[in-house]
């Protein structure tokens, strides 16, 4: 990063293909995503839109027209009890972590989620996962829930764990 604080913003359809790069490198690289195939910006773009068309918030972090992370709301369930509830979703340029931008924009979802009327927000962490535990612990999350054993990607089963924050 530059030093200068980010810029948190809406997405918009421009991003498309920069939210794509970032959250490609954690499908190929990683266990964050259970997703094994890579995102077009197409279909990036579609995800936004859908979020968007849902009153979400999806959210970027900005310094000097680049983009260094994203964070957005998803419906957790279909069913109509559900509405007041999401899934929050944050990822970073792999050469941005640990430098309290996943922090901010977390922060600046959580308060347009409590805009929203958002009641609960949960957090899905596949595990092990040290860092993006203490940052959603930082933030007021506690743990909820654990999955054994529930994915299955890079050659090895995955756990996940699920924090919620009441708002």
């Amino acid at each position: 990063m530059t030093g200068h604080s980010p810029i948190i913003r809406s997405a918009t359809k421009k991003d498309a293909g920069e939210l794509a790069g970032i959250y490609n490198y954690y499908v190929a690289n990683s266990c964050a995503t259970f997703e094994t195939e890579v995102v077009t910006s197409e279909q990036m773009q579609l995800r936004i839109d859908e979020t968007l068309a849902d009153c979400l918030p999806w959210l970027v972090a900005e310094v000097s027209g680049r983009i260094l992370g994203y964070a957005y709301a998803s419906s957790w369930k279909e069913r109509y009890a559900y509405r007041f509830s999401v899934e929050s979703t944050v990822y970073l340029d792999v050469n941005e972590t640990q430098k309290g931008i996943g922090q901010q924009l977390n922060r600046a979802l959580l308060d347009a989620l409590r805009s929203a009327s958002v009641h609960l927000v949960i957090a899905g962490i596949a595990l092990p996962n040290e860092h993006s535990i203490r940052l959603h612990e930082r933030l007021g999350f506690t743990k909820a829930g654990y999955f054994e054993q529930v994915g299955y990607k890079h050659g090895r089963w995955v756990d996940v764990g699920y924090w919620q924050l009441l708002l």
